[in-house]
């Protein structure tokens, strides 16, 4: 993956901002929110859920079928195809979000039914526990060698430490008893390998208690509750430019009294959240629906397809100002070429045109300001990423024209396709004047493993695969540096905005507040940094924890620092784990993770994925972190 978005301001005549908003509030955002909810209402609906995909040939077909009624007939062209491309992307993501979810019910509906006191193993199995234990202890011992083969490879870094030994708790180990006891057929073996899962993957040195059981059984009941609350309650919606959904759930909570908590929630939480005042925005998914010019100032113009009639002039940062320069000089290239070059070779790949919010009072077009998201793929900017990208295209356009020259007698559709592929093949070929800039080679044994905290968002470890050693580890004072003064300025803000929100909470008032932007700036400069040290060590990628587990990943820290604080004491690690989630607030893993991302991208260092331990010091984490990343590729 090798695009980043880039985004610029775009200004106009108040003219040109009102018609734009009146098309774009009042026409594509209703048509976008009468296809969601005939989308909601499809038969196929339950399918789509099942599969976590939708077919994009019923979207087209319930556009096209739109076109004709007359709430949203005569619209330009563009407004059916942004909004039939948007639709497809909102249910996709959902859908796919609808898809882990299931997963995770799955899983856990799973661990419930295994998940059984020692007594009811005991009856099941008709052996008693005892005989159970032994079961288990045999089983264990034949995953012990291959273990600590596994774990052979994860040495301590040079400060000289020896090689941990296996643990049983691994958990790879609990992952390799839960396929033995899928495949099992055994009663016996199914009850002895229950008894180790729940126990941690070991044989444990103490009898049961019969009421934590209850209490760790209720526990995973509730997650399972509360999953299959979320797949049910979460349907796609549209946006309420107008508030009557809000003055709707006013009305009904005033007259009507809720069935129970649930549902009294339920209406708080639509009562005190904010409607919706931004229109969906255009998409364009084709890079020539965009025309790039200079005015007679010299000022960079774009206008659109299907509204060439408005020209809107581009203003934006100066560190980004060359991508849209590129953006003009490819499509002169081409003009100048009379489409001899392809536009597949263009750097700009997508764009999306959306108002961002604005404060105060006035008409909306004025408040609010337009901005166009512009994704770019990095490679073509030079020359040699150019031709990277050209060879990756045409051998696929290739493959497809022998697809259908193998197919024999081919209709006259099929050859108008295949000669519309020589074409495209032709145009592929013609290179584009790019200045030359050398790929970057990293070196693939040299991993940057990257590990998160609730404390400290990141810390990472350069693990040299070819030597099984950590070159060096850095903490968050060392990336950050002089600047890791704006960490400790951020979590104030945090607390400060968390004690507003909790007061405004308590009087049912409106409690969504605003944030400064510094945590995205120390993200940047947390991702500037990363890169820098990978690209100083000549990193082949970057490994990043997978964002799945972010929630056990930040319990589990908690919990070993209260375990750590009042050894022993259940009631007061509960109470000081409680102050702890009050004073350090959650980073945004998922902004830092991006903007890692997008640098990385940027330089053409790779980035791989790989779940992140939950126990064990943060240098350890990421260079575990490194290590799977690096074994995940052989397999």
């Amino acid at each position: 993956m090798s695009q980043i978005t880039i985004q610029c301001r775009l200004v106009a005549d108040e003219v040109t901002r009102q018609f734009l908003w009146t098309l774009m509030a009042g026409r594509n955002t209703p048509l976008i929110n009468e296809l969601i909810e005939q989308l909601s209402q499809h038969e196929e609906f339950e399918a789509w859920r099942r599969k976590g995909k939708v077919s994009s040939s019923v979207v087209t077909q319930l556009c096209k079928s739109l076109k004709t009624d007359s709430r949203f007939s005569g619209q330009p062209a563009r407004l059916y195809v942004s909004a039939e491309h948007t639709a497809d992307y909102i249910f996709k993501s959902w859908l796919a979000i609808q898809k882990q979810l299931q997963q995770r019910l799955d899983g856990k509906l799973r661990w419930l039914e295994m998940l059984k006191s020692d007594e009811e193993l005991a009856q099941e199995s008709e052996v008693d526990i005892a005989e159970i234990r032994d079961r288990a202890s045999a089983i264990l011992a034949q995953f012990q060698p291959s273990t600590s083969s596994d774990k052979s490879i994860q040495k301590q870094s040079k400060k000289g430490k020896k090689s941990r030994k296996a643990d049983s708790s691994d958990p790879s180990l609990a992952s390799q008893l839960f396929d033995r006891y899928r495949d099992s057929k055994c009663l016996l073996e199914q009850c002895a390998i229950a008894y180790l899962l729940k126990n941690g993957s070991k044989i444990p040195d103490q009898d049961e208690n019969p009421q934590k059981f209850t209490q760790r059984r209720r526990k995973v009941e509730i997650q399972a509750k509360r999953l299959q609350d979320q797949i049910e309650s979460r349907i796609p919606h549209g946006r309420d430019l107008t508030g009557q959904s809000w003055l709707n759930t006013l009305e009904i909570a005033t007259q009507t009294v809720p069935q129970d908590n649930t549902e009294a929630k339920r209406w708080q939480d639509r009562l005190l959240t904010d409607p919706t005042s931004l229109p969906f925005p255009l998409v364009f998914e084709t890079n020539e629906d965009l025309v790039w010019q200079k005015n007679v100032q010299g000022r960079l113009c774009v206008r659109f397809n299907g509204l060439s009639d408005y020209t809107f002039k581009v203003y934006c940062d100066q560190r980004q100002l060359h991508w849209f320069k590129r953006f003009l000089t490819d499509q002169k290239t081409k003009k100048a070429g009379k489409n001899q070059h392809s536009s597949g070779l263009f750097t700009l790949r997508s764009a999306r045109l959306a108002w961002q919010q604005g404060e105060g009072k006035g008409n909306p077009w004025d408040l609010h300001r337009l901005t166009l998201y512009c994704t770019v793929d990095t490679r073509l900017w030079s020359a040699e990423g150019t031709e990277q990208v050209r060879q990756e295209k045409a051998a696929e356009v290739a493959q497809k024209i022998t697809q259908m020259e193998n197919k024999g007698d081919l209709l006259k559709t099929q050859q108008a396709y295949v000669k519309r592929l020589s074409s495209t093949l032709a145009r592929i070929n013609t290179p584009f004047d790019r200045p030359s800039k050398p790929l970057y080679c990293g070196q693939p044994q040299v991993i940057v493993g990257l590990s998160i905290g609730l404390e400290k968002p990141a810390t990472i470890a350069v693990w040299d695969a070819a030597t099984n050693q950590v070159l060096a580890n850095y903490g968050i004072r060392q990336l950050l540096g002089k600047d890791y003064r704006l960490l400790t300025r951020r979590r104030s803000e945090q607390q400060k905005t968390a004690h507003q929100r909790h007061k405004a909470q308590k009087q049912s008032a409106p409690n969504q507040f605003g944030e400064s932007e510094l945590g995205q700036h120390v993200d940047r400069l947390l991702a500037k940094s990363i890169v820098a040290i990978a690209k100083s060590y000549k990193s082949g990628s970057i490994a990043i924890p997978k964002l799945g587990t972010i929630r056990e990943i930040v319990e589990a820290e908690i919990k070993a620092k209260a375990e750590q604080k009042c050894p022993g004491y259940v009631e007061g690690q509960q109470k000081y784990a409680k102050q702890y989630r009050a004073s350090v607030h959650r980073w945004s893993y998922g902004r830092l993770i991006d903007s890692i991302r997008s640098q990385a991208i940027k330089l053409g260092i790779a980035i791989e994925e790989a779940k992140q331990p939950l126990a064990g010091k943060l240098e350890e984490k990421a260079r575990d972190v490194a290590i799977a990343a690096y074994q995940a590729r052989s397999n």
